[in-house]
């Protein structure tokens, strides 16, 4: 068995607390890492592809890796893969934390539950040891309550994975939270809450060894200092919320459900005007040297409410672009208190912000247009969104049809809206307008779990001199491929994407880490083939599922109107198709 790895997993039944601890064999730890890849690769070896993903039987899948528990920066990582609820398709999402480590430290390289408890549990691991105890006493609290009643009853060395309120009653973009960090995207809180289990704790001792750890630690101190430099200083300094004037400045920041790519109230909602009116502080998540999470208090400085410089305390709000943009200019809402609000409740209740944000802004347009009978729910309305995402959270009233996700929700609200839905294969697009960055228009189409910016770095070549991001070609393509390919092997690996910009060359110096911990003689060409495979085995999970390539494009809005500022942002059809079709050539499939 090489270093870094245990080379088993657990699979555990939830339906009766048994538990096998299986193999995994060494060709396998070698073509697919860890992380999202072994993830991928347990879940379509489970046969599963077929089933529902709240069926009992469909697996959900803790995937850990060899970086883990190493001095390497930012490897305090896993990966949550399942089936996702929201779009019938692969998903893997992943999150930094503590449990990453502990998970890892119980012996094993993966976790995988299937089957459906007698009541709301939680599931114990302890040193490898497994147990389910009732959640009666956490039942509908909040994800951050969970955490800190579990802690109590259990000890402070666990470290805890929960669901929120929206997770038990099935949201279909439910999370699963840890420390304040959450596997946001694509459902995977509803696919635990489907098996009645409220929260994950984990403990363990079993640690692994590295195969040239003098070689590690040199390693691991370059590239802390690496972290240091320019490559990251936007996310120490501003966060990934500073990307939000910069898009709006090239009419590329989503608003009022992509009807605009320009929103007046923009300034409001900057990092600028955050730090300038409140309180904050910065966090780095666990083994990280970046230190990227920005905090803020909600009401301003002379407005505390309980700030005690940690999100999951419940006071201070970690701010990301994607949730200002997906709460914010997607709903037309520019007060900054209402935002964040908004941001602090998805967390407690557990819900993804981004399909929280695109369902809503979804529901507002349909309202507008005299679809859906709601004249409450408008764009602007910071109480309409408070009081939608509370109804989600319980799935009452509107709320009901709003958990389904946008995709569901326009086909059952009918007259065409799902021209308008903010989609690709069900899962709502991230703040990337896809007429102004049209590599990224490629990305989200053919993404494997659906509209995703952290599975394709397309907008990327969008920003560079490689294209013209409102006018691209079939050379864009390529770069397309290479963002997707490179995301992979991060997610596997799994290292932040923020450190991309500190490498020469990433494979090269990936396949040194590897080396260092693994002991294989591992080369960047063989990491670039690791990649393609790991995409491949995607899609080879999808087709099972039902996959066809007609579902590579976007919604029909995005393909027929340009961007009214900018009439030069116009994606037909015809373009895409091609640039879909360029794309399967070029792959191969």
């Amino acid at each position: 068995m090489p270093f870094g790895y245990h080379g088993c997993y657990l699979r555990i039944d939830a339906s009766n607390g048994t538990v096998e601890r299986l193999p995994i064999a060494e060709t396998v730890l070698r073509q697919f890492i860890g992380g999202s890849g072994l993830g991928v690769r347990l879940l379509l070896d489970d046969g599963c592809a077929d089933l529902d993903a709240l069926h009992p039987r469909a697996p959900l899948i803790f995937a850990f890796s060899p970086l883990v528990g190493s001095s390497l920066t930012t490897s305090a990582k896993f990966a949550v893969v399942s089936k996702s609820p929201l779009t019938d398709r692969v998903n893997d999402a992943l999150a930094s934390s503590g449990f990453a480590v502990a998970g890892k430290n119980c012996g094993c390289d993966a976790i995988v539950i299937v089957g459906r408890a007698p009541e709301l549990s939680v599931l114990i691991i302890d040193d490898g040891e497994v147990r389910l105890e009732s959640a009666a006493d956490v039942a509908g609290m909040t994800c951050q309550d969970t955490g800190a009643r579990l802690r109590t009853r259990l000890g402070a060395p666990f470290r805890i994975a929960a669901i929120g309120p929206a997770g038990e009653k099935g949201v279909r973009y439910a999370s699963i939270s840890h420390d304040g960090r959450h596997a946001g995207r694509g459902g995977s809180g509803a696919v635990m809450g489907a098996k009645n289990i409220k929260a994950i704790a984990v403990r363990g001792t079993h640690r692994v060894e590295w195969a040239h750890p003098r070689d590690m630690t040199a390693i691991s101190k370059d590239l802390s200092q690496r972290s240091f430099g320019p490559a990251t200083a936007k996310y120490r300094e501003l966060g990934t919320a500073g990307n939000l004037l910069t898009f709006n400045r090239f009419g590329a920041l989503p608003t009022r459900n992509f009807q605009s790519g320009e929103f007046a109230d923009a300034e409001n909602l900057s990092v600028e005007q955050l730090s300038a009116t409140r309180e904050k502080t910065r966090d780095s998540c666990v083994a990280c040297t970046i230190g990227c999470e920005h905090i803020y208090t909600i009401g301003g400085p002379h407005l505390r409410h309980g700030y005690g410089g940690h999100a999951g305390s419940g006071g201070g709000v970690r701010v990301e672009y994607e949730s200002l943009f997906a709460l914010g200019s997607l709903c037309g809402i520019g007060d900054a208190d209402v935002v964040l609000r908004a941001v602090r409740r998805c967390d407690e209740l557990g819900i993804d912000t981004i399909s929280t944000g695109g369902t809503i802004a979804f529901a507002m347009e349909c309202v507008e247009r005299g679809w859906l009978d709601g004249p409450w729910l408008t764009f602007g309305s910071g109480g309409a969104l408070l009081r939608a995402i509370e109804l989600i959270g319980s799935r009452e009233g509107l709320g009901d049809l709003l958990a389904e996700g946008s995709r569901r929700a326009a086909h059952a609200i009918g007259h065409g809206s799902i021209a308008i839905a903010p989609q690709v294969k069900g899962l709502e697009i991230p703040g990337y307008e896809p007429r102004a960055l049209q590599t990224m228009a490629l990305g989200f189409a053919v993404g494997a779990r659906g509209a995703d910016h952290n599975r394709s770095g397309a907008y990327e070549v969008d920003f560079s001199e490689k294209v013209d991001r409102r006018n691209v070609t079939l050379d864009a393509v390529r770069h397309a491929i290479d963002t997707e390919d490179r995301a992979a092997l991060m997610d596997s690996l799994i290292v932040c994407k923020f450190l991309r910009g500190v490498f020469e060359d990433f494979h090269d110096a990936a396949a040194t880490m590897l080396r260092s911990v693994t002991g294989w003689d591992v080369t960047a060409a063989e990491l670039r083939d690791i990649a393609t495979r790991i995409v491949a085995t995607k899609r080879e999970f999808n087709l099972l599922a039902g996959w066809t390539q007609a579902e590579d494009t976007l919604p029909d809005r995005f393909l027929t109107t340009p961007l009214p500022e900018d009439a030069a942002a116009e994606l037909s059809r015809e373009r895409l198709a091609a640039l879909v079709a360029e794309y399967h050539r070029q792959r191969r499939w």
